[in-house]
């Protein structure tokens, strides 16, 4: 089992910036993707960006130029930078990770339990 712990949710003001993280513990000798999704009150579960165990990233068009994704801590962090924060970006953001199993061919998804932006106008 792993455990996903976010923190860096606010109040901030359009063109704002903020941090992120989200800190994985347990079983975390497998994990391989980490990164953030985001749900806005009544709308889907929408990708933001997401980084692989060897640094290839990949990033909703949306957020290209604004956003950046790292990982530190032997991989067990993911953070991201925020900048440029837009009213629309208000969300709940959730951290995701994919644990390896077995040979490597198939993965456990498991999900934080999201931390709220709120950017006001």
């Amino acid at each position: 089992q792993v455990q996903l712990v976010e923190s860096g949710g606010g109040l901030v003001q359009a063109g704002g910036s903020l941090s992120l993280s989200c800190a994985a513990s347990g079983r975390v000798s497998r994990l391989d993707t980490m990164g953030w999704y985001r749900q806005a009150p009544g709308k889907q579960r929408e990708l933001v960006a997401t980084m692989t165990s060897g640094g290839n990233t990949n990033y909703a068009d949306s957020w290209k130029g604004r956003f950046t994704i790292a990982r530190a801590n032997a991989k067990n962090t993911v953070f991201l930078q925020m900048n440029s924060l837009k009213p629309e970006d208000t969300a709940a953001y959730y951290c995701y990770a994919e644990v390896i199993l077995g040979t490597g061919t198939s993965y456990s998804v498991y999900w934080g339990q999201g931390t709220q932006v709120t950017v006001s106008s």
